[in-house]
């Protein structure tokens, strides 16, 4: 046990937070905002061209589009923070008591995220690059790093692991079957990176379900801890910015 003069053990300290009185995962007015927000800006942005109007301000048509984008992700960001802070706070304290297995678990998931998406392609036929995801190397290739890492690493990742694992797995699954929100989760993750698709196919579907599933399943292995899932996918989104930088142009317009 220990002393007032000595410093608690990870156990102990691991055992004092989960002693602590358990948040209730009730959907909240706070929730229904960055719901609604997210929702709402994310039909905007997809059916309407506001990068057009920001164009007006910004003459660049790639800042533009990153200044829309960063945006967006910005105000969900603080909405999503007002109405998780508790849960964020929790977590983290959590994943800080047991430090080493939590830094294990990331670059394993996504080293599992890398080998279930070359298992999806070989299954579904040769890769193909979506719209999200040309947008997105287009906008890393055209913008400095400082601008792409709070975007990509920071916010991007954060709302999503929010809206899809917090809310559509952690509260919903009150209401119904865990597994049945787990699956939801994944389809509608997916499903959001792939909107602008004129022409859907598995293809272009496959990476963005092997990363929801294998971001599912730290999610629910974690007792419904965000934060983790929220570290593994701005993990995977660094490696995806890093590479990025690091492979020519070149290659990664063929």
């Amino acid at each position: 046990m220990a002393t007032p003069d000595s410093p608690a053990r990870p156990a102990d300290r691991r055992r004092a937070v989960l002693q602590e009185p358990p948040l209730t995962y009730r959907f909240t007015r706070a929730d229904g905002a960055a719901l609604a927000f997210y929702v709402g800006a994310l039909a905007l942005l997809s059916l309407t061209p506001v990068a057009l109007a920001v164009m007006t301000v910004i003459q660049d048509p790639v800042l533009a589009s990153y200044a829309v984008n960063f945006t967006f992700y910005l105000i969900a960001g603080l909405l999503a923070l007002v109405a998780a802070r508790a849960y964020v706070v929790r977590e983290t304290r959590i994943l800080l008591t047991r430090p080493w297995l939590t830094l294990g678990v990331i670059p394993l998931s996504v080293i599992a995220m890398l080998v279930a998406t070359m298992v999806l392609v070989l299954i579904t036929g040769p890769p193909q690059t979506s719209v999200n995801q040309a947008a997105a190397q287009d906008l890393m290739t055209s913008v400095s790093p400082w601008l792409v890492v709070p975007l990509f690493v920071v916010l991007a990742p954060f709302v999503e692991e929010y809206i899809f694992r917090h809310l559509l797995i952690g509260k919903l699954s009150r209401h119904w079957n865990i597994w049945i929100c787990a699956l939801l989760s994944l389809l509608l993750f997916a499903g959001i990176h792939v909107l602008q698709e004129a022409d859907f196919s598995l293809p272009v579907l496959a990476p963005y379900l092997a990363m929801g599933a294998v971001l599912v399943g730290v999610y629910v292995w974690a007792g419904n801890n965000f934060m983790l899932s929220y570290a593994v996918h701005a993990a995977k989104n660094l490696l995806a910015v890093l590479l990025t930088y690091a492979v020519p142009v070149e290659l990664l317009q063929q």
